[in-house]
Formats: structure tokens, C-alpha cells, sequence
């Protein structure tokens, strides 16, 4: 298990629609995808009790540090969650969510060559790589079920 020290965009805040949001800089998240015999896999952390909405499936993700681009921060945060990101990857596409003008949350769709990844903190208790249909038959976290249908898309042309 990996130790989580407090970084600099921890935090909620109080958003400018007067919901509270966590990352003072904003958040992002990564959709892994990768090609099987079965067809294209998507990766999904199940979040853990101490998450928010804890027993949910979502993307791995969270704050963005001070100055860390979107694409930046999803990454390290997968890394944090999941394990070490593969080198190889390629950006299929993104789907920003800008409830606020002071707060977004960037979901990248991020193609890898092969599975990777478990649980290695408190904030995933499992992973799994599904078929992008079978995505859709999961209790999501709300945030992720409002952006999936264009996570899938993009997952699916391209």
C-alpha cells in the first residue's frame, strides 16, 4: 500500500455554483482502454468506503496539484491508485465537466497496449477491465455515470 502525503491541491472548496468540490485547482481522471480478442477493455477502480461514494465504480482520478495540467495530474493520480502507468499510451480523447467557472473536472480516455493495475491504496478496494457495454451494467459514481456516454464514445471511435 502507498502512503497518500496531503499535496497542494487537496482540499474542498467552495465553488463559485455554491457546491463544495474536492481539488482546490480542479481534478482529473483516466479512462484506460486497450484492445483484446474479446474487443475493447476499459479500466474501472471499485472506490473504497473512505471514498466518496464508497462502493461505486469510477475512473482512477482526483486533485490537481498547483500547475499540473489536467492530462498531468489524472495520470499521477492513477499512479497513485492503481500502480504504475504504462509508458506507452495515446490520448484518444477528453470530456471536461465546468459546473463552475472556477472548478473543472478533465476525464482523459487514455489507450494502453495491455492490462495493468490493482488496488494499491485506500481509495480503490479493486479494479477490473471490462467490456465497454458492461461498464454500463455497474453502480457508477455519479459524476462518472454523468460523463460515461461520452467516455464511451470516444472509447468506441476510435
Amino acid at each position: 500500500m502507498s502512503s497518500r502525503h496531503r499535496r497542494s491541491g487537496d482540499g474542498f472548496m467552495m465553488c463559485s455554483d455554491g457546491h463544495v468540490r474536492w481539488g482546490i485547482f480542479g481534478a482529473a481522471g483516466v479512462v484506460f482502454v486497450c484492445d483484446s480478442r474479446e474487443g475493447r477493455l476499459a479500466m474501472v477502480q471499485r472506490r473504497s468506503a473512505f471514498a466518496h461514494e464508497g462502493g461505486t465504480w469510477s475512473c482512477a482520478g482526483g486533485a490537481l496539484d498547483e500547475g499540473e495540467s489536467p492530462l498531468e495530474g489524472g495520470l499521477r493520480e492513477a499512479s497513485e491508485e492503481v500502480g504504475a502507468v504504462p509508458e506507452s499510451i495515446e490520448v484518444l480523447g477528453e470530456v471536461v465537466f465546468t459546473p463552475s467557472i472556477d472548478w473543472a473536472y478533465t476525464t482523459f480516455v487514455v489507450r494502453v497496449e495491455e492490462p495493468f493495475g490493482a488496488s494499491i491504496n485506500f481509495e480503490t478496494d479493486d479494479v477490473a477491465w471490462l467490456p465497454l457495454d458492461e461498464v454500463d451494467l455497474l453502480p457508477l459514481h455519479a459524476g462518472f455515470a454523468a460523463a460515461w456516454p461520452q467516455l464511451k464514445e470516444i472509447a468506441t471511435c476510435q
